[in-house]
């Protein structure tokens, strides 16, 4: 059976999230289209996925929520990285790119 992108995404989530919060605050569906956008298609986020991480990672402390405007008019909450969530990117982001390079690595072994 072959995996796509988006079978790999679950254990990624949180680290894509933070980094799409990292220069502003965002509602949840301009976060999912940031990640969307990045990855040229590549990954897209369930709603529902997105939403438990959000929920999650402010309960860990590492998001801030208040309620706002989105671009379209609409009431949408919007989150922001706390220090706590910067500290978290940081952490997952060096997590990810040693793992990563791991893999890389791994991969390309004759």
């Amino acid at each position: 059976m072959h995996r796509t992108p988006q079978d790999l995404l679950p254990g990624s989530l949180d680290v894509l999230i933070l980094k799409s919060l990292q220069a502003s605050s965002r509602h949840g569906y301009d976060i999912s289209r940031w990640i969307r956008d990045q990855t040229h298609g590549v990954l897209g986020v369930e709603d529902a996925a997105l939403y438990k991480a959000l929920h999650r990672m402010a309960d860990k402390g590492w998001l801030t929520s208040t309620w706002g405007t989105s671009e379209r008019g609409r009431r949408a909450k919007f989150y922001e990285l706390t220090d706590a969530g910067a500290n978290a990117l940081k952490a997952e982001t060096n997590t990810w790119r040693a793992f990563s390079l791991a893999v890389h690595k791994l991969l390309e072994t004759g």
